[in-house]
């Protein structure tokens, strides 16, 4: 019986760090072999980190990612890794596959197709591949791809498999979004059953600047049938065996193959290379075949919060963080996520009332800090709120209070924070949501001014149910009922709440995700069931604001369309057509 025993290293990568990158697929190719595994395979770009955008366009950075897989060469005796890598390759940089062979360099697999969409920009970096090799290893016959190539049902899937392959592998730095692992779920379970093709596909971890990668490594069998998952947003190496001769009779049992190969003369464009013997091993036991549980929707998003922060805060540096807590759910929120990331010991909660501040607002926010544990400052701003009332009241004789005034509160509290940011070196984690960020109801060098920004992709509907998830956890409510329960209130003039200048959340949220995530029209949104002037408001408010979304701090995506590195849209524009 021929079976194979894959490990899949699901690493978390740093950007730039390529000995420390090197370290980790170092590590995980010892510990494959000491769990017996034939070939061992590492994400996309997985020494120098994913997405290393304009490094690329440094040549010392693709040459220095190409010499680290000269250092990982001699590491690999006994098993075949397949490390990503940048290479430099005929004046230009490739997205790479390095096969390591039992400590040699066997060859290498360049990405055939770059996506250039969403938050991809690969055709600005990379040139595409062309080859299709196919692998022989003793009595392995396996065949590369490199994320993107999967996504499509022909080339060059189609042609490793016809060519022979009864193994693909599949390495990858695929984003989070919500629900995104179903969508590989179908897709990879698809192309693995089209093809008759054992399928594995290792995914990264980790956060990188806006994005979070959730890991979920898989394998499947030539029936499409689900082998193996790895974890989801963790470090993992899954080790799981394939059953070779599974695939081989499968064939048999199947003449689309066949008629495949007739119908294209014998012509596949298909390179044979010999990778070098390395022996199938003693695989004994039953079959490994771990499948993880997957979380369920809100442990994902929050997990995906938690890591995203936890990885920021990590590779750029910082130690502890420094929230506004004004009582309501966005900072309670974007404060418990901070301390399961970092540590109650690193998160500092500050209180800074106004005049307007109501009691409960401030035993809310006192509460909160003593259920998480973290230290909890009051900066009352009333003295900086009347001196600059005063030193305005000159250019404002003569006008009405309206939004400049409330405004003012805001930036203090902005200016706070950011003052001690500068003094103990605390980032800011600013606590706007998806709905603020959409609608533009945030202040620009205020409640916006910050290094990072938790929820800048959560609606608000989704804050409130993240809300009650995390009270519901084994460790008991760490968020006071009583902000789940008020009305939300920005508490900037007597009896405010945001219900004032926005539609109910229930109502904005929809809109929201039909006009900014699916690009529905003004007539397909009203065509939804929606009240045409709310739905004209909306749109407005949000084609107005794009300049404030610019200014804002970045912050982690976790839908299929956020702001900024999915959606672009001019600052100055004329169109109203929606």
């Amino acid at each position: 019986m021929r079976r194979c025993r894959i490990g899949l290293a699901q690493i978390n990568s740093t950007v730039g760090d390529l000995s420390g990158n090197v370290a980790l697929i170092r590590a995980q190719i010892n510990a494959a072999r000491e769990a017996g595994c034939t070939i061992v395979a590492f994400p996309e770009l997985a020494v120098t980190g994913y997405p290393p955008e304009d490094l690329l366009l440094r040549r010392a950075f693709c040459v220095a990612s190409r010499g680290a897989i000269d250092g990982l060469v001699e590491a690999t005796g006994g098993l075949t890794a397949i490390v990503g890598f940048v290479d430099w390759f005929e004046g230009d940089a490739r997205n790479g596959a390095a096969i390591l062979v039992d400590g040699r360099w066997a060859d290498t697999y360049h990405k055939h197709r770059l996506p250039n969409y969403g938050v991809f920009d690969e055709e600005r970096y990379f040139a595409p591949g062309s080859r299709v090799p196919v692998y022989r290893s003793g009595e392995i016959i396996f065949g590369v791809s490199i994320c993107e190539d999967i996504w499509y049902p022909g080339a060059p899937l189609d042609a490793l498999a016809l060519g022979g392959a009864e193994l693909v592998i599949n390495i990858n730095a695929s984003p989070y979004h919500r629900g995104r692992i179903h969508d590989r779920l179908r897709m990879l379970a698809t192309r693995a059953a089209d093809n008759l093709v054992a399928l594995a596909y290792v995914n990264a971890v980790g956060g990188q600047d806006e994005l979070v990668f959730d890991g979920g490594s898989l394998v499947f069998d030539a029936s499409g049938g689900l082998l193996a998952r790895a974890q989801q947003f963790e470090e993992q190496l899954l080790v799981c065996d394939v059953d070779l001769d599974q695939v081989a009779q499968r064939r048999l049992h199947d003449p689309r193959r066949r008629v495949e190969l007739r119908d294209r003369d014998g012509f596949l464009g298909v390179e044979y290379v010999d990778a070098g013997e390395v022996p199938l091993g003693a695989v004994s036991g039953p079959p490994l075949e771990p499948v993880a549980p997957l979380l369920d929707p809100m442990a994902e998003v929050w997990r995906a919060l938690v890591v995203g922060t936890r990885d920021y805060m990590a590779k750029t540096g910082f130690r502890q963080a420094v929230i506004g807590l004004s009582g309501g759910i966005d900072s309670s929120i974007v404060a418990a996520i901070a301390v399961e990331a970092l540590g109650k010991k690193n998160v500092v909660g500050v209180s800074m009332p106004s005049r307007y501040s109501s009691q409960h607002s401030r035993d809310d926010a006192r509460d909160l800090a003593a259920r998480l544990g973290i230290r909890y400052l009051t900066v009352g701003i009333e003295p900086a709120h009347q001196a600059m009332l005063e030193m305005l009241a000159d250019a404002f004789e003569g006008t009405d209070d309206g939004t400049a005034e409330e405004n003012l509160q805001s930036r203090q509290r902005g200016n706070v924070l950011m003052t001690l940011s500068n003094k103990f070196d605390w980032i800011v984690l600013t606590t706007g949501n998806k709905s603020e960020m959409a609608t533009g109801y945030a202040t620009l060098y205020g409640d916006m001014a910050g290094g990072y920004a938790v929820i800048k992709d959560v609606p608000k509907t989704l804050v409130y149910d993240l809300g009650r998830w995390r009270n519901a956890q084994p460790d008991g409510p760490v968020i006071p009922q009583s902000v789940l329960a008020k009305p939300p209130s920005a508490e900037l003039k007597p009896g405010q709440v945001d219900q004032d200048s926005l539609p109910p959340y229930e109502l904005l949220d929809p809109i929201l995700e039909a006009y900014v995530e699916d690009d529905r029209t003004f007539d397909e949104i009203v065509a939804m069931g929606y009240d045409p002037a709310t739905v004209r408001r909306i749109i407005t408010l949000v084609d107005r604001n794009e300049y404030k979304r610019r200014q804002a701090a970045p912050g982690i995506k976790i839908s299929p369309r956020a702001f900024g590195r999915d959606r672009r849209f001019p600052l100055a524009s004329k169109w109203r057509g929606a």
